[in-house]
């Protein structure tokens, strides 16, 4: 096999993936419309296809021998260097140069992406000199992040500054610099493996999903043209090389017409209303949409944007972004509060309305009511019930593989092990991340320590050679480890959990979601609210398999102490931070938001609102919100409203599974 690392596959060649090659082209032809995020499980040409489109781009212009690839006839975007050699009257080299990607491997560290001090050099001259770092190698090429969702966090947010501004700016270890980075920024994922967090979401221009080729034809067909490359590469490109000309022809024959490409108000404001639509956070949606509509209009050789540029547009700009609607006004949810929160009375109202359904909220029939001689009573908000409770047991719903449920991270040293939460730790394992000048788990960063005492070299005094180092020159090491998490369920097994049986498909995400804990090494707690309290099923502990007995056996019925639930289980996470300081708890509040019983003589609603909102302010836990309201003609958004209060994030029950592309996988990680 004739084979070298200069044999990439043609990017024509690529099968059963046009969103994504038409993505990357579009990149390609206006590279400040933000990169491309592509989310896809493997075997899905991602990164080929990367590699592949730095072959269609034309050589560049770039002075010869600068680490930036300065263009040298632009002088307002030269280096400092380049910029002091022609103000020095020097005349710069200019050569060609292909578009190199460059790869940002997941070990990388923040003195390899932005630069760092010459160490070298300051040691033996006693001054302080730049090297510059993958950005610089990047500026005006293509940066390729493969699983950047495995990235460190702080990273991908130093990369994703340096793309919006068209800059870097140094600043750190005396040294003050600033250089070009201009780049297509490209970063692939696999789901599977985790999300990146929301922000980091919205920092990149599109998104799109791949998938593998179901169409049995297609895939033969592929495997024809990976073995016929594999065999002969030089053979296989020869080949496609007139269609990569052409290909060529069309990105820069695009490049020079979207300029002259125009775009009507009225497609503007589609812009923004699809935006709207869509519930997005901020404006860069309407901004980008708009950009990257121009952009198709010039691939289509058409003048001006039509309606159809901007739907393509929105499917490449909203998909990551795209939210949840808002809930609803407090004004409106005090409506729906004072003529929807639960009594005995509302309950046989809906009863007659709905005589096909034969429960009521509380689990019984109006006919077992009359026959137990209760037909007539009336009960009061709060009030203790003297009735029998028909409880059911109903059975578990089948499970299924749920979304990566990660916490934030916080600025608290933990110790533990796990596999959920990144978290900064005090021990020596885990992953060094920074240095600091704090001295305290004697971790020392040998690095970062010798770039700090290099300039003064030359002023210190060495009596046996060797570098001098002085207690101010140390520096230690910030490592950042996962940990598993303590994550406690406070479940709505209330009669209104019977109604449409929707308890069994409770259960089935509840199991869910303990078999999400087990692989990630979480200790779990469980907490069932009905009848007039709440009641630890299980106290913390590792076994899933109890929990899971336990969901299985709970019955179903009675009245809903939603405060006396969400009071229970804030109480064992307070209870457990005292045993354990270093956990990091999350609290599950698994519920429709109705209620029907007064935690102290009040709107039981109303103590709710209050009771979540008191405890939002507790920086040491987080908190979700699982809504299992039916959807309907009529949705009272009483769980949203707690989520909105309690600074939670909110899931509708469907939305946990992986495969749906809703809110929790466009956002990925927790709050």
């Amino acid at each position: 096999m004739n084979w070298s690392a200069k044999d990439i596959y043609p990017f024509s060649a690529i099968v059963g993936q046009e969103k994504m090659t038409r993505a990357l082209i579009l990149n390609a032809v206006s590279p400040s419309l933000g990169g491309l995020l592509i989310r896809g499980e493997k075997g899905t040409a991602k990164s080929t296809a990367v590699r592949a489109l730095a072959a269609l781009l034309p050589e560049i212009d770039a002075v010869s021998g600068c680490p930036f690839n300065c263009d040298p006839y632009e002088y307002g975007r030269l280096c400092p260097e380049c910029r002091a050699k022609v103000n020095g009257g020097i005349s710069l080299t200019a050569r060609k140069k292909r578009i190199e990607v460059i790869d940002l491997p997941l070990g990388a560290t923040e003195d390899m992406v932005i630069g760092t001090l010459d160490l070298e050099y300051a040691i033996k001259e006693g001054e302080r000199r730049f090297t510059p770092g993958l950005l610089a190698k990047a500026h005006r090429g293509i940066l390729y992040i493969d699983e950047v969702n495995l990235l460190n966090d702080h990273i991908v947010d130093v990369i994703l500054d340096a793309a919006g501004m068209g800059s870097n700016i140094v600043e750190r270890e005396g040294i003050s610099y600033v250089h070009g980075s201009e780049f297509i920024l490209i970063g692939t994922m696999n789901p599977e493996e985790g999300e990146l967090r929301p922000h980091l979401l919205d920092r990149f221009g599109m998104c799109i999903q791949v998938r593998g080729m179901e169409d049995p034809d297609e895939r033969v067909r592929l495997v024809k043209l990976i073995e016929r490359f594999d065999r002969n590469p030089s053979d296989f490109i020869e080949e496609y090389k007139a269609l990569q000309d052409a290909l060529s022809r069309t990105i820069m024959g695009t490049r020079e017409r979207v300029d002259d490409v125009r775009i009507s108000e009225e497609m503007v404001r589609l812009c923004s209303r699809l935006a709207v639509d869509a519930c997005v956070a901020g404006h860069r949606a309407d901004i980008l949409m708009r950009k990257v509509a121009l952009s198709i209009a010039s691939l289509e050789k058409r003048k001006t944007v039509i309606k159809e540029d901007v739907d393509n547009a929105a499917d490449l700009v909203l998909f990551h972004r795209a939210k949840m609607p808002p809930p609803s006004s407090p004004h409106q949810h005090e409506e729906k509060e004072k003529s929807h929160e639960e009594s005995p009375e509302d309950e046989k109202d809906q009863e007659k309305e709905r005589p096909e359904r034969g429960d009521s909220e509380t689990g019984e029939t109006r006919d077992a009511e009359e026959k137990r001689g209760g037909g007539d009573q009336r009960e009061t908000e709060g009030s203790v019930s003297n009735k029998p409770v028909l409880e059911t047991v109903l059975p578990m719903g089948d499970p299924f593989t749920v979304k990566k449920i990660q916490i934030d991270r916080d600025r608290k040293l933990r110790k533990g092990s796990g596999r959920r939460s990144r978290t900064r730790t005090s021990s020596k394992s885990g992953r060094y991340i920074k240095s600091t000048v704090q001295r305290k788990n004697n971790d020392l960063a040998l690095d970062a320590t010798l770039r700090a005492a290099a300039p003064y070299q030359k002023q210190r005094t060495h009596e046996h050679g060797g570098i001098a180092i002085e207690q101010s020159d140390i520096r230690e090491k910030v490592r950042e480890k996962k940990i598993g998490n303590f994550i406690v369920f406070v479940v709505d097994a209330s009669g209104s959990m019977g109604a449409e049986k929707r308890m069994i498909a409770v259960k089935g995400a509840i199991l869910s979601l303990l078999l999400d804990a087990y692989q990630k090494r979480d200790k779990v707690a469980l907490v069932a609210f009905k009848g007039d309290c709440a009641e630890t099923l299980l106290p913390p502990t590792n076994s899933i398999e109890l929990a899971h007995k336990l969901l299985e056996e709970l019955p179903t019925g009675g009245r809903t102490p939603l405060c006396h639930g969400i009071s229970l289980g804030y109480q064992i996470i307070q209870s457990h931070l005292r045993k354990d300081p270093d956990v990091y708890p999350l609290l599950v509040l698994i519920s429709d938001g109705k209620t029907n019983v007064s935690y102290a003589g009040g709107k039981p609603f109303t103590e709710a609102i209050e009771m979540v909102a008191d405890i939002k302010d507790d920086a040491r836990f987080n908190s979700v919100v699982v809504d299992v309201e039916k959807p309907g003609l009529i949705s009272f958004g009483l769980a949203r409203q707690l989520s909105s209060h309690m600074g939670a994030r909110y899931f509708k029950i469907e939305d946990l599974r992986a495969d749906t592309l809703v809110d929790a996988l466009r956002e990925g990680e927790l709050r």
